[in-house]
């Protein structure tokens, strides 16, 4: 069985990176960090744009950090947001998870206050399509 995550050096790095979000327009700042295969954490923060649906989410931008850095896999995610409501990852961003990520990898969802909750990507994203559904 693996070692469970650091969901601190997680928690650490997503809410550091938060407060960099460029979210003029929602005023929504979300920040996400995962853990690449490497061991390596990885953050992202969400970047609006006045042509809304050419924004992007803090997950897709952690993902893509890791990608850059050389990364394969996803080994674990925190995502950290405000409010009352859980700030959990969008549909998309569960199935950019999916891409690097199996199943049973953990989520954590969390706050100012800490983590606030935890899931497996099988509870958020059930029954997914992932990279095994394709041949190669």
């Amino acid at each position: 069985m693996p070692a469970e995550p650091d969901f601190e050096a997680l928690f650490a790095a997503a809410a550091a990176i938060q407060k960099r979000a460029y979210a003029p327009y929602s005023r929504f700042k979300v920040g996400a960090a995962l853990l690449g295969d490497d061991g390596t954490v990885h953050a992202g923060c969400n970047v609006e744009n006045a042509a809304y649906p050419v924004g992007s989410c803090a997950e897709a931008g952690a993902i893509a950090a890791m990608i850059a850095a050389g990364g394969k896999a996803i080994r674990a995610v925190l995502v950290f947001g405000e409010g009352a409501e859980l700030v959990t990852p969008c549909g998309a961003c569960r199935q950019r998870i999916r891409e690097f990520a199996a199943p049973e990898t953990p989520v954590a969802i969390a706050g100012p206050e800490g983590i606030r909750a935890r899931f497996t990507l099988e509870e958020l994203l059930p029954a997914s399509f992932g990279p095994a559904n394709l041949p190669r």
